[in-house]
């Protein structure tokens, strides 16, 4: 399924193309590995962020990040259970790699095995990026910043966009996708004041 990605996504860039849950954006205490590191960033951090970054089958079905307390760093998010692929085992793997690092807690969330969650997966790729106005500026990238985490129906949205316009219309496509049970918005707006005022106004 997970090689399946690349053409989902290809296909859904060249498509021409009402809420049905919340839109809850906390601040998180982890990194995501996809997300650019402030520029103070420390060396240990960035080599953990370029060793996830570099994994091969690393997609935008899967949230990886990560906590650096000193040396020890502690894995978190979630990627589909996808045989033969391990994205888990070979995260913690390459950050036991980064110099520096004595200890790896891995609590990334392997997803269930799930024919319909996979579905659910192809059409988000279709809704959101193949719409023209998010496809053409978020997709073609090595790694888009919009991730679509799926677990059991349930879709949680990770991820960087430049404004609060774009934050909506992702929202929308993705409440719009069939037999999607919930859609949680853990998208960071770059501007997170505008998107403070846009929930108060809500």
């Amino acid at each position: 399924m997970r090689t399946l990605f690349t053409s989902a996504l290809a296909a859904a860039l060249f498509t021409a193309g009402a809420f049905a849950a919340n839109s809850d954006t906390p601040n998180k205490d982890h990194n995501d590995a996809f997300i650019p590191g402030p520029e103070n960033e420390a060396q240990m951090a960035k080599q953990i962020r370029h060793n996830l970054l570099m994994l091969p089958y690393y997609s935008i079905f899967d949230d990886l990040a990560f906590r650096l307390n000193g040396s020890v760093v502690t894995l978190e998010g979630a990627c589909p259970g996808d045989p033969p692929y391990d994205i888990k085992q070979d995260a913690e793997r390459a950050v036991k790699k980064v110099p520096g690092v004595t200890q790896v807690i891995n609590n990334i969330k392997v997803l269930p095995l799930s024919p319909m969650d996979w579905e659910i997966r192809r059409a988000m790729v279709r809704a959101i990026y193949g719409d023209p106005s998010i496809g053409m500026r978020y997709g073609y990238q090595a790694l888009p910043s919009i991730h679509i985490i799926v677990d059991n129906g349930h879709v949680t949205l990770e991820g960087v966009v430049d404004n609060q316009f774009d934050d909506t219309v992702i929202r929308t496509k993705a409440n719009s996708v069939p037999g999607v049970f919930s859609v949680t918005d853990h998208l960071r707006v770059l501007n997170e004041n505008e998107k403070d005022k846009d929930k108060k106004k809500g």
